[in-house]
């Protein structure tokens, strides 16, 4: 099978209650890692990739890499997703390179620093729809600027994210708005901001209501039960991996992530795809610098690779068990890009906002 759009696997997990990691991807290690869990534990798929990772890997590395994991593993559901496009003409590049689903991230302006008007969001957001979903290509914009509740700062990854600080009013969704936002663009998924942030350095402490507002996404899936929500900067920084590297030279300070019992409560309130990252290069990094340590001597790549992949497979398995994705990807049924571009254009996907938000 190809691969597929991303509302293909958003819908199906609406419809039986679950949530879909999405884990961030930038060579052959991952990639073989997340495909082993989603094997093991038979899950569904959404590989994405920042900007950051494109230019790492290269396009056209990136390209196969992924299209060997299709080959591979035909079984298994498979979406490939740009992360945090900057501006409309990066979704369009990556749509040309294969991407089924793509992230206009509107909340900051092109440069990927300076938040945006909310006009100005709908307006870009917009526009990607309009192109993507002529071709089938599933679409996820974000409204509300990803960053600290604590402090009200942000945490750039791969070069995006805003700087300075902000008011809460700007570090939390507004529901109004949502419905409005929602409305006017159609995305088929929407990133909302609860005080989640990008990185390894999300709290200081162990989140509470005041610094990880899980209620905020309660609020907004009461206005917009039929949206498909997104929790960016979801990784939940497991103690015994910090331990670990730490164990073998690292010098990562005191931190704590979102809590996986927080993300479950999300998923019971809409959220449909939960972005993970921190959590598998945390794993990476431990497995690496444990190899490397037991045996100096050592100098085949290979070495400590593998260990990675092992590290990395099972954050990922876990995750795929708690989100209640496992046991769901030989249930859906895989439908390619031209079908559902027919069904865009006849209306078929359109998203059902204010009618259900006056309930």
């Amino acid at each position: 099978m190809a691969l597929v759009p991303m509302r293909l696997l958003l819908d199906h997990a609406a419809e039986n209650g679950y949530g879909i990691p999405a884990f961030n991807v930038n060579n052959l290690e991952q990639i073989q890692a997340i495909m082993k869990a989603a094997a093991e534990t038979d899950s569904p798929v959404i590989l994405q990739a920042s900007r950051g990772a494109r230019n790492y890997a290269g396009e056209n590395f990136l390209r196969h890499l992924i299209l060997a994991a299709v080959e591979t593993y035909p079984q298994i559901p498979i979406v490939m997703h740009q992360d945090h496009g900057n501006a409309p003409s990066t979704c369009y590049s990556a749509m040309k390179n294969n991407f089924t689903s793509v992230m206009m991230d509107g909340s900051l302006e092109a440069d990927a620093k300076t938040p945006a008007s909310f006009e100005y969001n709908v307006n870009v957001t917009r526009e990607v729809v309009n192109v993507a979903h002529s071709l089938g290509v599933s679409v996820e914009g974000e409204l509300g600027c990803l960053g600290s509740l604590e402090t009200g700062a942000g945490e750039a990854e791969d070069g995006h994210g805003f700087e300075g600080t902000l008011d809460h009013s700007q570090l939390l969704t507004d529901p109004d708005q949502a419905v409005d936002f929602v409305e006017a663009t159609q995305v088929d998924a929407l990133a909302v901001a609860i005080g989640t942030s990008h990185g390894a350095y999300k709290f200081t402490r162990k989140p509470t209501g005041e610094i990880l507002a899980i209620s905020r996404i309660e609020e907004i899936h009461r206005r917009l039960p039929n949206t498909h929500l997104v929790m960016h900067g979801s990784s939940s920084v497991p103690e015994d991996l910090l331990a670990l590297i730490n164990q073998y030279g690292g010098a990562i300070p005191e931190t704590y992530g979102v809590p996986v019992e927080e993300i479950q409560k999300g998923i019971k309130s809409g959220v449909r795809k939960v972005n993970i990252d921190t959590d598998n290069r945390l794993a990476i990094t431990a497995a690496v610098r444990e190899a490397l340590a037991s045996n100096p001597k050592e100098f085949d790549p290979r070495h400590f690779l593998k260990p990675s992949i092992k590290y990395m497979q099972k954050v990922c398995a876990e995750r795929y068990q708690q989100f209640g994705t496992a046991g769901n990807a030989s249930k859906i049924k895989q439908v390619n890009l031209e079908d559902f571009a027919a069904k865009y254009a006849k209306g078929e996907l359109n998203m059902i906002t204010k009618s259900a938000a006056k309930v």
